[in-house]
């Protein structure tokens, strides 16, 4: 019988908001995902800029190398908006897959969210 729990983002200490602290990849990691192969994430991220200008965010999805892995979403000033929508990681035994983040200016962004960790088992 699956099973399901709600946890903190791994890169969040006690639920706070992560500081996007680089503006170029391999970015601050947000959410390492599970290791055990019948677990999934799904996970829910928010974005707000603290910048006076826009800034282009962009989540390094399981992957830093593969352009495949870049999601972005361009915020704008003072504004906090979803920018994962419950997308799953599968767990990896092998290597967990990581959300890393990086924005055009560093320490402009901070994420925060959550992770619905599903036990298919």
């Amino acid at each position: 019988m699956a099973t399901n729990a709600r946890i903190k983002l791994s890169g969040s200490t006690d639920g706070r908001p992560i500081e996007v602290a680089t503006n170029s990849s391999a970015g601050t990691t947000i959410h390492t995902g599970p290791s055990v192969n019948d677990d999934y994430d799904e996970i829910w991220l928010w974005a707000c800029n603290h910048n006076t200008a826009a800034e282009t965010l962009t989540l390094e999805w399981g992957g830093t190398t593969a352009t495949d892995d870049h999601l972005k979403a361009v915020i704008q000033p003072n504004e906090t908006v979803l920018v994962a929508p419950g997308w799953v990681l599968k767990g990896n035994s092998s290597t967990a897959l990581i959300v890393k983040a990086f924005s055009t200016t560093a320490n402009k962004v901070s994420i925060i969210g959550h992770v619905n960790r599903i036990d298919a088992a």
